[in-house]
């Protein structure tokens, strides 16, 4: 069995979502959710799924406790899906091209830090883009700079807000995101 591990830090809708496609597909499956946030919703949300929570601070991720935790579970895939923490080299290294992100944005436009979430749409809006997407990407020692695996634009003419941006962006992710990772572990057990 494919075992999928989520690391999100607030709201979750996109773990949720994650969750929810894997549940009907037998040979895959979300093991847990890590979160840094103690009061995210995304632990409420992978609970009421019956998924084990995993909740840790930032020096427990630099240390290695983390670490240690997911060597235990061995995941095939490990997915960051709103986590708002720089991940460490020390995991990415334990698990190459085992770590996926998806960014609010085409990069390489929008990207680095401190670009996440409301920030990238509201650079995204004060810029006049005529349209802006998802990236999913593999995750190296550097924001937003991993391998690129998938994108898909969306125009935004008819936007005039960030939330409104946002919102599009919501959706493509929902669209798209678990089939990327159902087609990324697909493709490593062909390997």
């Amino acid at each position: 069995m494919k075992k999928i591990v989520l690391f999100a830090s607030g709201n979750g809708s996109n773990a949720e979502n994650i969750i929810l496609h894997f549940k009907n597909i037998e040979q895959t499956k979300v093991i847990a959710v890590f979160s840094n946030n103690p009061e995210a919703k995304v632990l409420d949300r992978a609970k009421s799924q019956l998924v084990a929570t995993f909740t840790f601070n930032k020096l427990e991720l630099l240390e290695g406790q983390v670490l240690e935790k997911l060597q235990q579970l061995q995941p095939d895939l490990i997915v960051l899906a709103g986590f708002l923490l720089k991940f460490p080299e020390t995991i990415i290294n334990a698990f190459p091209n085992k770590v996926i992100n998806v960014h609010p944005a085409l990069l390489p436009k929008y990207g680095g830090k401190g670009m996440y979430g409301m920030h990238v749409h509201q650079a995204v809006l004060s810029n006049k883009e005529k349209e802006t997407g998802i990236t999913i990407h593999f995750v190296n020692e550097h924001y937003d700079e991993g391998e690129f695996i998938f994108q898909k634009a969306v125009s935004i003419e008819s936007c005039t807000t960030a939330e409104e941006i946002a919102a599009k962006i919501h959706e493509l992710e929902m669209c798209y995101f678990p089939q990327v990772i159902e087609d990324l572990l697909v493709k490593t057990k062909e390997n």
